[in-house]
């Protein structure tokens, strides 16, 4: 019987991905030990978020960085901090309206919400957000045209969950910024090379620690020292309430350090959703096969398009069933509305495959025996 089970939460398989409702990550033995390790501790939590940001710039290449309890946290800070700067007074007027440029462009195919509005993150942080163009086509001429006065900085979404295609690139972007002596912001929280939106102009880049990293709930920025040094001046402002714990900072530093000598399972994983593919292809109503990532990652899912005449289920209704199964299922279930379900391999533990392929496939005999 697991932890959660133990406080009466139904146990889960989780084919949904690296999603903070399911807990983002399980981590492994290393950083669960330091997470324990830190738990029974002491340290004075400002130096060790000046340490940790070491960690973090030495992982991503970058300057410097900051621990947060998550990537919509550093967007928080991150905005508060080009506003805001290190000025005690204008940090503690945060997110109240405060003098000065507070307007953050982005592009409106990119104002996305991931479980939250990425704009309240903004507006938490004292920004005003400022969508520009339209949400399936943004020219540079619609980011350059919304600069004024009142422009604090651009941001770039690099997310599944944003359109992707149609939108002025983050070169594009970053051109602009330079243009006009703007910060250039990243949200890049599920994406896998952390460094690379700096080494392409970013300023400042935010990141989950529990998605892609595989550590616990938590989160980082990194970037330019002026401006990380900004962002965690904001713990004595509109961080305060999400400020981020000796457990997860270590949590964090301890999968990041061994970050870049983990073995790469996108080979395996891809192999496991072709044999699962296999098995629900011989299944009435069911259509599988393996498909890559929409925002370019290194994952490969299953995508099973069911036919609800023949199996007997619509793809709402074989995701509101496998969750109610014990254990519940959770899959991708971004596109059930258009007959598609996904299985994600990452978060899958040993004999899970099988667990998923067997649930899948009882439902189609259920129905049939009904």
């Amino acid at each position: 019987m697991s932890v959660f089970e133990r406080l009466g939460c139904r146990p889960i398989i989780n084919a949904s991905g690296k999603m903070t409702a399911l807990g983002a990550s399980a981590v492994e033995d290393d950083v669960a030990q330091a997470l324990a390790d830190a738990a029974r501790d002491y340290v004075e939590i400002s130096e060790l978020l000046v340490k940790a940001g070491r960690v973090i710039a030495e992982a991503t290449g970058t300057p410097d960085g900051l621990p947060t309890t998550g990537a919509a946290a550093a967007i928080v800070l991150g905005v508060a901090g080009v506003i805001a700067g290190e000025d005690l007074d204008r940090i503690e007027a945060i997110p109240g309206p405060v003098e000065g440029p507070r307007e953050i462009i982005l592009q409106k195919g990119q104002s996305v919400n991931f479980g939250a509005s990425i704009e309240q993150m903004i507006r938490i942080g004292g920004g005003v957000p400022v969508e520009v163009g339209q949400a399936n086509h943004v020219e540079a001429a619609h980011v350059e045209g919304a600069i004024g006065p009142n422009t604090a900085a651009l941001l770039y979404v690099k997310s599944h969950h944003a359109v992707q295609k149609g939108m002025a690139s983050l070169e594009e972007m970053v051109e602009i910024a330079r243009r006009h002596d703007l910060p250039m912001l990243v949200d890049a929280a599920a994406e896998e090379d952390f460094g690379q939106y700096f080494r392409r102009g970013a300023d400042l880049v935010f990141c989950s620690g529990g998605k892609a990293l595989n550590g616990p709930t938590s989160g980082f920025l990194c970037g330019r020292a002026d401006l990380v040094a900004a962002a965690r001046a904001q713990y004595a402002g509109v961080g305060r309430p999400m400020k981020v714990g000796k457990e997860a900072v270590l949590g964090l530093c301890t999968a990041l350090q061994g970050y870049h000598d983990r073995p790469d399972r996108s080979e395996e994983q891809r192999v496991q959703m072709e044999d699962l593919c296999a098995r629900l292809n011989r299944v009435d109503g069911l259509t599988a096969a393996v498909a890559a990532d929409e925002a370019g990652r290194a994952i490969y899912r299953a995508r099973i398009a069911i036919d609800p005449a023949v199996y007997g289920l619509d793809a709402l209704e074989a995701t509101r069933r496998l969750q109610e199964g014990s254990p519940a299922v959770f899959v991708r279930d971004h596109y059930a509305n258009t007959g598609v379900i996904m299985i994600d391999p990452r978060p899958l533990r040993p004999g899970q495959v099988d667990a998923i392929g067997d649930a899948i496939v009882a439902l189609a005999d259920k129905e049939n025996q009904s």
